[in-house]
């Protein structure tokens, strides 16, 4: 009962560091109580339980929204609902009991910080490959000024490694096994030999951001869809006439309205209204595929009007914008669009201007390895357009905000998010929020950013971390059996 609780504890606390609750305090001890019962535990089978409930709770307690979600936009009873996200939650624990088996041992391995800590790193990453990513233990970090000075250098997966380290060395405190293990905190003031992430960040130039707040559920006629669309060229030229300096972007979220790549009264439009502006312009569309499928594109139009590139998704959004094979006959997807969405097939780096822009769409945020491409091939600064409106009123757009700045950190970039409804932010490359925009009002702002080409050690190298955090593990449970 008392490994239970302590289970529990560890879920608790990780669901209390992230929106609503944002108690980042407790990222150095979240995964202590866990620990400790995973080394009082008699057996594996007992162990992988106690992480399986750590697990289970959590991604229960953290994305609960996903019910909503369904219920709302993908054609589902609220009955329907509440059991496909139960059997998400029942498959997202498995890692979390993967955790519970290996740390156990490891609590008695002379590199159990470091190898517990990299254990923890490589499940983290494992999500990636397993259908759903989301929040991850170094994103409670973005506020903090110290730990976040390594992420350009190892990601956010070095954010997650040290604070899983401090949980195993309360854990081991707290067992009274082992204490010189402990003494690998004295690796920590290596921190402090890194660069500031308070050093100031220049804002050299300006963008309009369009926020339409239109509702996902409208039924679009022509004479809608022209009417719509006017109303968001006003919208975008009311401060390009208005500046006291020129505008260098127009930016739209994710499809803000039905628009389609391959109507020439759209290309038409979107050439007009950058050449007007005299600024490059990126908006979401929906194009199609060589076998007529859709595809989720932003398109990029140059000062002079150029459609300068064409990015399509390449990470869809299961059940959003396409549905997995087990599912296919139980729920439809939250997309109108006849059919599945066709994934992408590379990351695109459109030239406007003088600069380099690389925009990618949506959940795509969630993937370190894949954002940080668009800065590796060029990308001076990054946008992410969005449709948070699939949230609706949870907490899942702050939660969707604090991923993309650690996006902005690890890369050292400048990046705008542009949404339907909210979270529109602009956020600095220390991560910090410069600017928002109210949410759940239609809204048009200039949000300031700047360009860099300076690239990080993260962005030439990628998840280079997890793969020596592999090795790591494997180093510790040398020891163990050493013992």
């Amino acid at each position: 009962m008392i490994n239970t609780l302590l289970a529990l504890l560890s879920a608790a606390m990780l669901i209390l560091l992230f929106p609503p609750y944002a108690l980042t305090w407790l990222a150095p001890v979240a995964v202590a109580p866990l620990i400790v019962a995973c080394a009082r535990a008699q057996n594996w089978k007992a162990r992988f339980a106690l992480g399986y409930t750590t697990g289970f709770v959590y991604w229960f307690g953290i994305c609960y929204w996903i019910s909503w979600t369904l219920a709302h936009h993908a054609g589902v009873s609220n009955t329907t609902a509440w059991l496909l996200f139960l059997l998400f939650c029942f498959a997202k624990a498995a890692q979390m009991g993967i955790f519970g088996i290996l740390a156990g041992p490891l609590t008695r391995s002379p590199f159990a910080l470091p190898s517990i800590g990299a254990l923890w790193v490589v499940l983290e990453w494992s999500h990636i490959h397993t259908a759903f990513e989301w929040l991850l233990l170094g994103n409670a970090g973005s506020n903090m000024a110290l730990p976040l000075r390594i992420a350009p250098y190892t990601g956010v997966w070095g954010m997650s490694f040290l604070f899983a380290t401090l949980g195993t060395a309360v854990a081991i405190l707290v067992l009274r096994r082992n204490r010189v293990a402990v003494a690998w905190l004295l690796l920590w003031p290596i921190l402090w030999l890194l660069p500031s992430m308070n050093i100031p960040q220049p804002a050299s130039a300006s963008a309009v951001v369009v926020q339409p707040n239109i509702d996902d559920e409208t039924i679009w006629t022509p004479e809608l869809l022209a009417k719509q669309t006017q109303r968001l060229e006003v919208l975008s030229m009311a401060p390009v006439l208005a500046a006291d300096r020129k505008v260098d972007l127009i930016v739209w979220p994710e499809i803000p309205l039905p628009f389609y790549d391959y109507d020439p009264d759209f290309r038409n439009m979107i050439s007009s209204l950058a050449r007007r502006a005299n600024a490059g312009f990126i908006t979401g569309a929906v194009a199609r595929s060589e076998s007529k499928a859709p595809l989720n594109a932003a398109m990029s139009v140059a000062p002079d009007g150029t459609i300068q590139a064409r990015y399509d998704k390449v990470n869809l959004v299961p059940f959003g914008e396409f549905v997995p094979w087990p599912f296919t006959y139980v729920t439809n997807k939250i997309s109108t669009e006849a059919g599945d969405f066709e994934p992408g097939r590379s990351v695109v780096v459109a030239q406007l201007g003088q600069h380099k822009v690389g925009t990618f769409i949506c959940y795509e945020t969630v993937f370190p390895a894949y954002v940080r491409q668009f800065a590796k091939q060029g990308a001076e600064v990054l946008l992410n357009i969005s449709n948070d409106a699939w949230f609706g009123r949870t907490p899942a757009r702050y939660q969707h905000l604090l991923i993309a700045r650690m996006r902005a950190v690890e890369n050292r970039r400048w990046l705008l998010r542009v949404t339907n409804n909210g979270v529109t932010a602009a956020i600095d490359p220390a991560g910090r929020v410069r600017r928002s925009a109210e949410e759940f009002q239609e809204v048009v702002a200039r949000m300031p950013f700047g360009y860099a080409t300076r690239q990080t050690l993260y962005t030439r190298w990628g998840d280079w971390f997890v793969a020596v955090c592999a090795g790591v593990v494997l180093l510790g449970f040398i020891g163990w059996r050493a013992e």
